[in-house]
């Protein structure tokens, strides 16, 4: 139905411009808390560069080496053998990964790794559990990843 009356279409008019000026408002503080929010932290970041000297400014090889050396990853099936299709668990401990960070299984298809999508978080204290169903029948081949780390490959018979 048209607005046909002028005092109608006026209201309208205002109210479309009112309302389009929240939204401004609202835009521009937003904007503002951005900017300002950036602003510090690049204040932050130029003194903590300023106090750090410059030959620490890039991590050797060695460093990261040793960092992936220490992540590490566990993995322990519930069962060793399941029907088609049926409920089983991994679980399992991680060293050197963050709480929250995602850890993925991965079966061994015609000689190559594929990622299927049963995942679950790192929790604060290092651990996993996560529900898997194969349907690939015989031996799997299994494995659980993060990043570059891999737990060693455990089996799981389909039947």
């Amino acid at each position: 139905m048209a607005l046909t009356s002028p005092s109608a279409q006026r209201m309208m008019f205002h109210f479309e411009r009112d309302r389009s000026m929240i939204v401004t408002k609202r835009h521009s503080l937003r904007i503002a808390a951005i900017g300002a929010i950036s602003a510090a932290s690049v204040a932050l970041a130029g003194t903590a560069m300023a106090a750090t000297p410059a030959a620490h400014t890039a991590p050797s090889a060695a460093a990261h080496q040793a960092v992936a050396a220490k992540a590490s990853i566990t993995a322990k099936p519930s069962v060793s053998s399941v029907h088609a299709w049926q409920l089983f668990r991994v679980t399992g401990k991680t060293t050197g990964l963050k709480a929250g960070s995602k850890v993925t299984l991965q079966q061994k298809q015609q000689g190559k790794w594929v990622t299927l999508p049963a995942s679950a978080p790192v929790s604060r204290n290092g651990s996993y559990s996560l529900g898997v169903k194969l349907g690939l029948k015989g031996k799997n081949d299994l494995r659980i990843v993060s990043g570059n780390t891999a737990s060693a490959v455990f089996n799981v018979t389909v039947r």
